[in-house]
């Protein structure tokens, strides 16, 4: 395959794997608790290129680029006021656990309701678990104690969807849980769209070096190689 037609066409897929992911951003600007991720690109393996006759190094030729990793930024954002009584935010570090039908899950989205029974959940109806990972139940009085929800340390947090994480916990978290709060979104909506503007316009780059090499080709085989030079 011509190489050039190939550096352009993974940078195309690279762009599109990144729009996706600046789209889900977009989608979650106002999800209390939500934490943006970035995509990191790296170079394929280099082709070295060197002086057949001395052998001296002359550099390398790149076949491309790919996605490297989506990291997650899980810095704490500032809370706001909401009133409501089972809002709970985290000032500071760490993530409150729920029970899943897979196991406990972690999140900083602590827009909570209670279900039928009383217990404290989710807005998908997970129970939010206290510090000692019970259950908790929420009082007649319609609240919850702070000091009882638990914040728990996670290592390598990785996100599982609706804004859930999987991780190493380590224990009681540095952070305090805040009543009638929620941790805002970790999206910042005008870098975003600024980010995904540069990202079509990068797409728009690799779709114009497609044709123009799709071009020279065309007249390559169907000129060049012409014995009176025309088509």
């Amino acid at each position: 395959m011509e190489r050039g037609l190939y550096i352009a066409a993974s940078g195309m897929v690279a762009e599109q794997m990144r729009q996706d992911q600046i789209a889900n951003d977009l989608a979650n600007a106002s999800t209390p608790g939500y934490k943006a991720d970035r995509v990191t690109q790296r170079a394929f393996a280099d082709l070295l290129l060197s002086n057949t006759a001395t052998g001296q190094s002359i550099g390398g030729l790149t076949m491309g680029v790919s996605i490297d990793r989506m990291v997650t930024d899980v810095t704490p954002q500032p809370l706001r006021d909401t009133g409501e009584p089972l809002d709970m935010g985290i000032a500071g570090e760490g993530f409150f656990a729920v029970q899943t039908a897979q196991g406990v899950r972690y999140t900083r989205n602590g827009q909570f309701t209670e279900a039928a029974d009383g217990t404290l959940t989710d807005q998908l109806g997970n129970a939010v678990l206290g510090r000692g990972g019970q259950p908790l139940k929420v009082g007649a009085d319609g609240k919850v104690n702070a000091s009882d929800v638990g914040v728990f340390a996670l290592t390598s947090p990785a996100k599982q969807g609706d804004n859930l994480f999987t991780g190493t916990p380590g224990g009681q978290a540095t952070g305090t849980v805040r009543t009638g709060e929620l941790e805002g979104s970790g999206v910042d909506p005008a870098r975003t769209m600024v980010d995904m503007i540069a990202s079509f316009r990068a797409f728009e780059a690799g779709q114009r070096a497609i044709q123009t090499i799709d071009d020279s080709l065309h007249k390559t085989a169907t000129q060049v190689a012409s014995p009176n030079g025309n088509a």
